[in-house]
């Protein structure tokens, strides 16, 4: 048989499957539900029975789902350890996914190890980057899109990491208005210690057994969890944490500690607080706000014995207790502040002399982030000024676009003052002829403005 031959054959054969997947259910088997929008009875089955079993859902990754999934994972130039890059994969895509799909439905598909690369950071150090094989994440952006539909709806609201409708903003907005709707005056900041990395397999699996009993399933998420990691020739097994990079290592740690923080918080925790209390999360940052003096110091007394139990650990250095009551008129009780998801929280007055929770970007982020700008102009400073330009609007408008909130203001001109300090600087080192005065600047400047701080997040 000639290539094109064969090619028109499976073309014809993938049409087939497509049309049959997409049908009713009206032969013996359950409907086979195809597309983003095709899992609502899984979602209504969810919602209604929050105790049952999932026992049958790897057939639900067909052949519609995964072109779905190529479309929506990232495509990055760089390729992982089988050399595919996403555009060479488009190049034959039909053949390619059917391929995948006929040895997914044999039980011959096989994990591939994660690349691990290290990235220059913008400061000077290096990070490690995981790259997975562009098959792995197709398959598994598939069962991750399954695994959502049912998962969504356990998860409680104050839970906001990696999810559809929820944001960081959203989570400090949250944040705020409990601190202040249920008179809290003790906060519990907790750091678990190298979470992604320490997440016991066989707990993970028992735990997502709980709800999801699919062997086929099982097996994906085993696979991938035991893929193992190439550095530089060299391959390692680690015995515990998510896949580096994966697609779906963010909903697989957030059904980790939904069962180890979020639910026992929930159905044990709260009933036996003397006080109102609160907790939000976002990924494995979160903060409990507490009433009572007494809930504060036994949950502090509780939560390193929860993580520790299922192979965790706090970072007790890190982790903290501290008081954030509402100041009194006398100014004798002064509370602290606290750190989350970059902001810094504290108590301050209002133009109108009311005492208000306000927020500004954390010491640590906006040291870090003007020594990124500083070190940036230093390493750049040869390249053309409409390119350099071009970079540092990027960079400032994506500051701006995150820490542009209400009391932030100062925050924000603070780091495009430094900008502009810092971009004259290394632009009069461009040569040994001398400086650049105020005056050229100012031309350069006016030519090539940077652009001013915005609140763009008036909540």
């Amino acid at each position: 048989m000639g290539d094109t031959q064969r090619s028109q054959t499976i073309s014809a054969e993938i049409q087939g499957i497509a049309e049959q997947t997409a049908c009713d259910s009206d032969g013996e088997g359950p409907p086979v539900l195809t597309g983003e929008n095709s899992f609502g009875k899984i979602r209504m089955l969810a919602e209604k029975n929050p105790d049952m079993v999932f026992t049958s859902l790897i057939h639900r990754i067909d052949l519609r789902l995964l072109r779905d999934s190529f479309r929506l994972v990232r495509k990055s130039k760089s390729a992982g350890v089988d050399g595919m890059t996403a555009k060479q994969y488009a190049e034959n895509l039909d053949n390619n996914l059917y391929n995948l799909y006929q040895r997914l439905r044999r039980g011959q598909y096989a994990a591939t190890p994660v690349k691990r690369i290290w990235l220059e950071k913008e400061d000077g150090g290096k990070r490690p980057i995981g790259i997975p094989a562009l098959e792995d994440k197709i398959v598994q952006k598939a069962t991750e899109t399954i695994l959502y539909v049912i998962y969504d709806v356990d998860f409680y609201d104050f839970s906001h990491g990696f999810r559809k409708g929820h944001s960081q903003h959203e989570a400090i907005h949250e944040l705020r208005e409990q601190c202040l709707k249920l008179n809290i005056n003790w906060i519990a900041d907790a750091d678990v210690s190298g979470f992604f990395d320490n997440i016991n397999h066989k707990m993970l699996q028992d735990i997502v057994s709980r709800r999801i009993n699919d062997g086929g399933i099982r097996r994906l998420i085993g696979k991938w969890l035991n893929a193992g990691v190439i550095e530089g020739g060299n391959l390692s097994r680690p015995e515990s944490g998510t896949p580096q990079g994966g697609v779906i290592s963010p909903l697989l740690a957030n059904i980790f500690l939904h069962n180890v923080l979020d639910d026992w918080f929930v159905r044990e925790v709260k009933p036996r607080m003397k006080g109102r209390c609160f907790i939000i999360r976002w990924a494995d940052d979160f903060i409990v706000g507490l009433e009572a003096k007494s809930d504060a110091v036994r949950i502090m007394e509780v939560l390193p014995k929860r993580f520790g139990k299922y192979g965790l650990s706090l970072n007790m250095r890190k982790t903290k207790l501290i008081p954030f009551g509402k100041p009194d008129r006398a100014g004798k009780y002064k509370p602290g502040t606290f750190d989350f998801l970059g902001f810094t929280f504290y108590w301050a007055k209002s133009l109108r002399g009311y005492w208000v929770i306000k927020k500004k970007t954390a010491k640590k982020r906006l040291m870090r982030f003007m020594k990124t700008l500083w070190d940036w102009c230093m390493r750049n400073r040869h390249k053309p000024l409409k390119e350099q330009h071009k970079a540092l609007c990027e960079k400032l408008l994506g500051y701006f676009q995150y820490f542009g909130v209400r009391s932030n203001y100062r925050a924000l001109e603070t780091v495009r003052n430094h900008a502009v300090k810092a971009w004259r600087f290394w632009l009069s080192r461009r040569s040994h002829k001398g400086g650049l005065s105020w005056e050229k600047y100012e031309k350069i400047i006016s030519d090539f403005p940077l652009p001013l701080p915005r609140i763009i997040h008036n909540i």
